[in-house]
């Protein structure tokens, strides 16, 4: 009978015992998914871990993507307003109805900052990009909802890059988090806060527009340019309005070259050509917020003298001489920059060796970019799909661009504004930017190859 009694004993804490590692195993998967919360899968999967408790201080990899960045505007003042709770509710409640936004483009959600979203588009360009116009759309349907319970309907701006960019882990002590740095998430940054300046809900880089594979699809038009920080180049920022009420988009539409003459005449500072063109889009179309900006900074030049906006607009392009750590590629770069200041120049001046400019610079871009190809290919480059993805782009807009400038009747100040957005600044923040990642690559691959044994006689 005691033996028995033991075995059924032991059986009884065996089976506890059981019970309890099944119950800690549940509350660990369960701290796991509670964590996956704060850390998404995705970041995780990115450097090449398999879970969270794998995830070191330190880890990181770089990835080609686009950054979305959004906020609510005037935040600040709707918060004062309301109790904490109605505070919090209202930005749960704004949140959930963007998150799933997000995910349906293949995006990821890397951190809530307050009111502001920071996502990550590691597929495509065009998956951003329809990210931001699908936000806006369901924010028309979460207004009308604030609406008919008697709230003031919110209203966002979104700013989109692209580029190479690190993703990792940073910290110190008992704390450390999963980030994402460098310039490409810095503009998207600052695109995001010129939505207020411009009055445009949505502005994408240069570098987004070139990496889009249909860019027939969005409406765009070139806003201006900025510079991230003193030491940068100035970068093209384009406003994207699908989004807009029909009449005000098809305003725009109608408008969108005579605009684009305006702001080349604003920013190489011929303001009494600019402003009555300026006065006849905003009488058309007084919903045209940019326009509206333009106009103002129009008044405020007649009337101090101050112009703003134009971030070295006039800049000649031979006297740029971008540095991407590789000789025969500076090279390149320089001859290409010397050809494309001679076409502009020619163009503005209606000189006759536009069509001889134009064929030299056609040959000198394709052995360029063949080339840097050939280099990519040869020497196994991780990033090699989307530079060539930039190339192809360039070679679009550069054959889109020679047709106009062939055709007649183009005014030349709008061509050469046009000569130097898409093929000069194009190439100048291309070299800096992403041809300097190259030439580091090869750099450092050289370096790491062994010298060839010298045998001794």
């Amino acid at each position: 009978m005691s033996a028995s009694f033991d075995i059924s004993e032991d059986t009884h804490e065996l089976n506890a015992e059981r019970e309890a590692h099944a119950g800690t195993r549940a509350r660990l998967k369960l701290l796991e998914r509670t964590l996956l919360h704060f850390v998404p899968r995705d970041i995780i999967a990115f450097l090449g871990k398999t879970s969270l408790i794998d995830v070191e201080l330190g880890d990181q990899i770089e990835k080609n993507m686009s950054v979305v960045f959004t906020d609510i505007r005037d935040f600040t003042s709707l918060s004062e307003s309301m109790t904490p709770q109605q505070t919090f509710s209202m930005i749960n409640s704004y949140l959930s109805v963007m998150n799933p936004v997000v995910s349906a483009h293949r995006g990821i959600i890397d951190k809530y900052m307050g009111d502001a979203i920071m996502a990550l588009f590691p597929t495509t360009a065009d998956d951003a990009l329809a990210s931001g116009l699908s936000m806006l759309a369901r924010l028309d349907e979460y207004n009308a909802g604030r609406e008919r319970a008697a709230y003031a309907p919110i209203r966002i701006g979104i700013g989109i890059n692209t580029g190479v960019l690190m993703l990792g882990v940073i910290g110190g002590g008992n704390r450390m988090e999963g980030t994402v740095l460098g310039h490409t998430v810095n503009l998207a940054s600052r695109l995001q806060t010129l939505t207020k300046t411009y009055g445009a809900p949505l502005l994408i880089s240069e570098h987004t527009l070139y990496s889009l594979s249909e860019p027939e699809k969005f409406l765009v038009r070139h806003l201006g340019r900025v510079k991230v920080t003193y030491n940068t180049n100035a970068e093209s920022i384009y406003e994207v309005f699908n989004h807009d009420a029909p009449m005000i988009r098809d305003a725009k539409s109608r408008s969108l070259q005579k605009f684009e003459e305006a702001l080349a005449l604003y920013h190489t500072r011929s303001i009494a050509r600019a402003q009555p063109m300026l006065e006849e889009i905003v009488r058309d179309n007084p919903d045209d917020i940019p326009a509206r900006v333009y106009l103002q900074r129009c008044t405020d030049y007649l009337s101090t003298g101050l112009h703003t906006g134009s971030e070295d607009y006039t800049e000649d392009e031979a006297s740029h001489q971008p540095d991407a750590g590789h000789n025969e590629i500076n090279n390149h770069h320089q001859d290409l920059m010397s050809l494309i200041g001679a076409l502009r120049d020619a163009v503005i001046n209606r000189h006759d060796a536009v069509d001889e400019l134009i064929a030299k610079l056609k040959i000198k871009i394709e052995a360029h970019f063949d080339f840097e190809e050939q280099l990519m290919h040869t020497n196994h480059y991780p990033f090699a799909a989307d530079h060539i993805a930039q190339h192809r782009s360039y070679k679009h807009f550069f054959n889109k661009l020679s047709n106009e400038i062939q055709t007649a009747g183009c005014d030349p100040w709008y061509t050469g504004y046009r000569i130097k957005l898409f093929l000069s600044d194009w190439l100048l923040n291309h070299a800096d930017r992403d041809d300097r990642h190259l030439g580091r690559f090869l750099n450092e691959r050289a370096a790491l190859t062994p010298l060839p044994d010298i045998q001794q006689d």
